[in-house]
């Protein structure tokens, strides 16, 4: 057996450049490069590695571990999860900087690979600098931390492990059903430790995301159940598009006469003015959606897991009758809530339960009501951006972006009011443009998702949408994006503070409190200077006031040569209404009165929810 000695960090890098998948007929880079800031865990073994092959896998210097890792992401995600970015750090807080980007990534089903520096496996020097020392459990370090937010962990303690280990990892990262992040732990002894490696082991392996079927006992059921619906209702989830299933569910939707409702992770499935969509469903959702789901006798989920932002807590589904049937490769979400389960890849599911279906179509009454409610709510979509405020809504903000964008620009936004006003109010303009990071909804995502986005979509314009919390958490990849490159146009909006839960705060009766920077305990009352923040970090920037200076600023931004940056205060109090009740823990006993009628509303909403196996015979 021919071998070639190479340290733990050089077989790795070399394994990893040996991947290789399939796009549109082309053969290109599992792994196209790596996003990287290193320490002592990491520089001297593993960037030594790397930097010998920048041609083949190319290194980008992040700003932050947690931002680099969330530009990986939204990589991913851009992608449809056919191409995996490398993240790597150091031992200690640079490691664990990385966990809340992890977790990301779990909650999306989006594949992530993180490469950490770890302490010595020797232990005779410890505890190294920025180790972490649990006084029972030696062996533990930082690592463990990525436990519970990774699909796949090890930690190599021998060179020879990552034989096993690193094809283990990508069989799960993917996996269209396990599909998540896998953490792979270098110590720093082990790392530079050499060893005689298999040259088989180096080959160059052609990937691909395998399409599993469903079983027919399972699309017989729900074949059953769809023939007897008088009142069906599709909900589109992400899965539709990571499955490139759009063709397929729309055909479905059109030929049996079925509404279609998108989650926020499903958005731009259907384009906004397609017959059969009926709008987006749940908390950020629409009358419309909300009101067909609450008639529904049959709902068909199509890749989603259902969270409880799509269901409204499990309240929008109000019809006693109700039948659910999930449509899910995993069948850990195809199980949720008694469902009819369907475990399958999207695509292929659709394609079998059409052809099980007969001739089956929903009655023609449903789909036109489908219309009807759309349209009512389009009407007040568009009543409502007409008003007049002292400053812009976060609606005529995004309706003013919607009508001047082209047809292929894609829109990054996470957490916050944003991606609940893009939600309901984005008219989508072309299929699969838009990420809405509400999985884990974590702010900070927007600025380095919008720099990770634009590396796997290098011919489109790339618009992040973020408002003036997220950007103070996270910003500093706005340099990024202009030292690399990669031209991102941002829309800052500026309410105030953390506006949307301020909102909550209030709804659920409580006093306005450390929310709004008004009301917060602080002596200084400097507003942020975005603008000079901005341009400080290289990019262009310019403050507007009102919508007509954003619409001639927005065209700048187009022509612009580099990132743009344009802020706009927004109002703080002003929202779209339209979605469904929410549930969250409102105080039973209370002294202020406010508190104590929602939590009466509370008792009332969720009476509606439903629970377990809810079908009345």
């Amino acid at each position: 057996m021919e071998t070639v000695r190479l340290t733990t960090a050089q077989a790795i890098v070399r394994w990893v450049i040996a991947q290789r998948t399939e796009i549109e007929g082309v053969n290109v880079p599992l792994f196209p490069g790596v996003f990287g800031i290193f320490g002592h865990g990491n520089v001297v073994s593993l960037a030594e590695a790397l930097a010998l092959v920048q041609d083949e896998l190319p290194t980008w210097r992040g700003q932050n571990e947690q931002s680099m890792a969330f530009a990986a992401v939204a990589f991913a995600k851009a992608k449809r999860r056919r191409q995996i970015m490398i993240a790597t750090s150091s031992v200690g807080p640079g490691s664990t900087n990385m966990v809340t980007a992890a977790a990301v990534a779990h909650a999306n089903r989006l594949p992530l690979l993180l490469l950490s520096g770890d302490t010595f496996q020797h232990r005779i020097v410890d505890p190294v600098l920025q180790q972490i020392e649990d006084f029972g459990a030696p062996s533990t370090t930082v690592s463990d931390t990525f436990r519970a937010v990774t699909r796949f962990w090890d930690r190599i303690t021998r060179p020879e492990q990552i034989v096993q280990t690193l094809p283990q990892a990508l069989a799960v990262m993917l996996d269209p059903a396990e599909c998540g992040p896998a953490y792979i732990g270098l110590p720093q002894d082990v790392a530079a430790e050499a060893y005689d490696f298999p040259l088989r082991f180096f080959d160059e392996t052609l990937h691909y995301i395998r399409r599993p079927g469903p079983d027919a006992r399972d699309v017989a059921a729900a074949a059953a159940v769809l023939a007897t619906a008088e009142k069906p209702l599709l909900i589109a989830g992400g899965g539709v598009h990571y499955s490139g299933a759009v063709d397929e569910l729309t055909a479905f939707a059109v030929a049996r006469g079925i509404p279609v409702a998108e989650t926020v992770a499903g958005k731009s499935t259907l384009l906004s003015d397609h017959p059969n969509f009926v709008g987006p469903i749940g908390v950020t959702g629409s009358t419309s959606a909300n009101a067909l789901a609450a008639d529904a006798d049959v709902v068909v989920a199509v890749g989603t897991r259902l969270q409880d932002f799509t269901t409204g807590s499990w309240s929008v589904f109000r019809n006693p009758r109700m039948q659910l049937v999930s449509i899910n490769v995993g069948r850990f979400d195809a199980a949720k809530h008694h469902a009819i389960s369907v475990v399958g890849d999207a695509q292929a599911s659709l394609e079998v339960l059409d052809g099980a279906l007969g001739d089956y179509r929903a009655p023609t009454e449903w789909l036109r009501r489908a219309r009807e409610e759309r349209d009512a709510w389009y009407g007040y979509l568009d009543s409502y951006v007409d008003q007049e405020f002292d400053v812009p809504t976060y609606a005529q903000v995004i309706r003013a972006v919607n009508d001047l964008v082209d047809d292929d620009d894609y829109h990054v936004a996470a957490a916050g009011g944003l991606p609940g006003e893009i939600n309901m109010g984005w008219r989508s303009t072309s299929v699969g443009s838009i990420d809405i990071e509400y999985g884990f909804s974590c702010m900070g995502y927007e600025i380095p998702g919008a720099w990770g986005a634009k590396m796997a979509l290098p011919d489109r314009d790339v618009i992040c949408w973020v408002g003036d919390g997220s950007y103070l958490m996270m910003n500093s990849d706005i340099y990024s994006t202009v030292a690399t490159g990669h031209k991102v146009i941002f829309i800052v909006c500026d309410n105030g503070g953390f506006a949307v839960i301020n909102r909550l705060q209030i709804n659920t009766g409580g006093e306005e409190f450390n929310n709004l920077f008004e009301h917060t305990k602080r002596v200084n009352k400097t507003r942020v200077d975005f603008v000079k923040h901005a341009e400080s970090l290289g990019a262009i920037a310019e403050k507007v006031t009102g919508v007509e200076e954003l619409r001639e600023a927005f065209g700048r931004a187009k022509a612009a040569d580099r990132s743009y940056v344009i802020v706009i205060d927004t109002h703080p109090y002003e929202w779209t209404e339209g979605g469904s009740w929410w549930e969250v823990g409102v105080p039973e006993v209370s002294g202020r009165d406010q508190v104590l009628a929602a939590r009466a509303e509370w008792d009332a909403e969720r009476k509606h929810q439903r629970v377990g196996i809810w079908v009345e015979p």
